[in-house]
């Protein structure tokens, strides 16, 4: 495996965790870069501290990514402790399980647009003003296929991530001229714990559009997250990376 040069970055993962933010948190570790990690599960956000330690210098803040006051405590307190932010990786993130969409109760579909949409919204609004003093950061969204296709009996997450992509898109022009660039990638369905709120019937679906005919490993997204990550990524803003193993048509 090769070593992406992230020497002497600090860098926020959202979701870090658990699932691709843990894998992300991994790689970032051992490419030089010091982790901090925002999760809102504080025991395993605890347990995930302790394990990624090993590799090096890891922080960790419990936080309810959709309240703006705790992702502002958030970064004041990440800045205090690794002195930057340099890349902010937004991976947290929920399905909010399975069904049609006049099934799908409406606190359930704020919630996972609340997560998934607004949550990446205030913290790239915390973090950005940051990034403009420093006069560097990149900023990498984890949006999905869903978002760019929409996938039956998950329209709540399918419209979170397609807002996520315009956000990207937005967020990326506004930031082009400032060496601060924001792009997101698109997987398609890693097998991770989020496969728990779902349905056997839709990770079936899933797999079956996949050319590729198996799941994404979180190494393999965090290989590209991680190079999106890094200086060598200095061309690519507001852009949409695919990772979704042949599915994606466009």
């Amino acid at each position: 495996m090769n070593r992406i040069d992230l020497e002497g970055r600090a860098v926020v993962i959202t979701g870090g965790a658990r699932g691709i933010g843990y894998a992300v948190a991994q790689r970032a570790l051992r490419s030089g870069a010091s982790v901090a990690l925002w999760d809102v599960d504080s025991e395993r956000l605890a347990r995930s501290r302790r394990e990624l330690a090993e590799l090096g210098k890891v922080s960790a803040v419990t936080v309810e990514l959709t309240d703006e006051a705790a992702v502002a405590h958030a970064t004041a307190q990440t800045v205090g402790e690794h002195g930057a932010i340099d890349v902010l990786i937004n991976c947290a993130g929920i399905t909010g399980g399975n069904g049609t969409t006049w099934e799908l109760e409406p606190e359930i579909w704020r919630r996972v647009i609340d997560v998934n949409l607004i949550g990446p919204y205030l913290t790239c609004r915390a973090v950005v003003p940051q990034m403009l003093k420093q006069g560097y950061g990149r900023i990498v969204n984890i949006a999905s296929v869903a978002g760019k296709e929409g996938n039956p009996n998950a329209s709540h997450y399918s419209a979170s991530k397609a807002g996520l992509i315009g956000l990207t898109k937005s967020l990326g022009k506004e930031l082009a001229t400032k060496n601060i660039l924001v792009n997101a990638v698109t997987p398609a369905a890693a097998k991770t714990e989020i496969f728990d709120s779902m349905s056997q019937q839709h990770i079936d679906y899933m797999l079956a559009k996949i050319p590729m005919n198996r799941f994404l490993l979180p190494e393999e997204a965090a290989s590209l997250i991680l190079w999106l990550s890094s200086e060598d990524c200095a061309f690519s803003t507001g852009a949409v990376f695919d990772l979704s193993g042949g599915r994606a048509t466009y």
